[in-house]
C-alpha cells in the first residue's frame, strides 16, 4: 500500500481521478482503497524499465482512454471536487461547452496572471489556434513523464492525476513536453487507434503553455521564459 498525506481538497480529487480513470482496456491505475480526512490509500505499484512493447500497449489504451470521453470541458470526475490541483497549484474544473473559451479563460489566463506573463494576444486569438472542434476527452490532465510509472507487470501506469474533461492533445502535448521514453512509438500506436487532426504537431506549444505557466507560478525561474516562448510559438503555429 501508498499513504499520502495531503490537503482534504487534494485528496478527494485524486481519489475521483483515479476512479474515473479506472477503465477495462485502458492505461491501468493504482485500487484507492481509502481517502479520508486528507490521507489517501492506494496500491503500491513496483517499478520496471520501460520497454518498446509496453510503450506500444500505453499508446493504444491512451487513446482508448481519451475516447471514453467526459461530460463537458472541464468537467471533474464524478465526486470529485469544482477545486481540485494541479501538482499543488489551484485547479479550477467548471464545465463549458466550448473548449477554446474555456482552456483560455480557466487554463491560461488564471496563470499566466499570477506568474505575470501576458498571454493576452493568445487568448484573443484562442479559436483560430486550437483546430478542428473535438468532443471532451477523459484526461488524466496532469501527464508528465513522472506520472507515467512504468510497471515491474510490463505495464505503463497512470499515477497522480488531475483528471477532467478536456482536449486529448493537451495530454499528448504534456507527455512531450519533459520526455518519455519510446514516445514515437507511444504517439504512433496512439494514432493507430485515435487519429489526430492535421496540424496537431503545430499545436503543442499552445496545450504546453498550461504546464509551463503553472510551473512558472510554482517555481518561476526559467519556466517563466519557456512559458513565453511557447506562447510565442503558438501564434506562429
Amino acid at each position: 500500500m501508498r499513504t499520502k498525506q495531503q490537503s482534504p481538497q487534494a485528496t478527494a480529487a485524486e481519489a475521483a481521478g483515479l476512479r474515473w480513470l479506472r477503465v477495462e482496456g485502458d492505461p491501468p491505475v493504482p485500487f484507492v482503497h481509502s481517502a479520508d480526512d486528507g490521507l489517501l490509500v492506494i496500491d503500491e505499484i513496483p517499478h520496471g524499465t520501460p520497454d518498446l512493447q509496453a510503450a506500444v500497449t500505453f499508446g493504444r489504451r491512451l487513446a482508448a482512454l481519451h475516447l471514453a470521453g467526459a461530460p463537458a470541458f472541464g468537467a471533474p470526475p464524478p465526486g470529485g471536487p469544482r477545486e481540485a490541483t494541479i501538482g499543488t497549484a489551484p485547479m479550477v474544473n467548471d464545465p463549458a461547452p466550448s473548449w477554446p473559451e474555456w482552456f483560455a479563460s480557466q487554463r491560461i489566463e488564471p496563470y499566466a496572471r499570477r506568474a505575470g506573463i501576458d498571454v493576452s494576444e493568445v487568448c484573443a486569438r484562442i479559436t483560430s489556434l486550437t483546430g478542428p472542434p473535438e468532443p471532451p476527452a477523459r484526461l488524466h490532465g496532469d501527464l508528465w513523464s513522472g506520472n507515467v510509472l512504468w510497471g515491474a507487470d510490463g505495464q505503463v501506469w497512470l499515477v497522480d492525476p488531475a483528471a477532467h474533461g478536456g482536449h486529448r492533445e493537451t495530454d499528448l502535448a504534456m507527455l512531450q513536453l519533459f520526455g518519455c521514453p519510446f514516445l514515437d512509438h507511444v504517439l504512433g500506436a496512439y494514432q493507430e487507434v485515435a487519429p489526430l487532426a492535421d496540424g496537431w504537431q503545430a499545436r503543442v506549444p499552445l496545450h504546453q503553455l498550461f504546464p509551463l505557466l503553472v510551473h512558472a507560478v510554482l517555481f518561476g525561474g526559467g519556466y517563466r521564459a519557456q512559458a513565453v516562448a511557447a506562447a510565442r510559438a503558438a501564434l506562429r503555429g
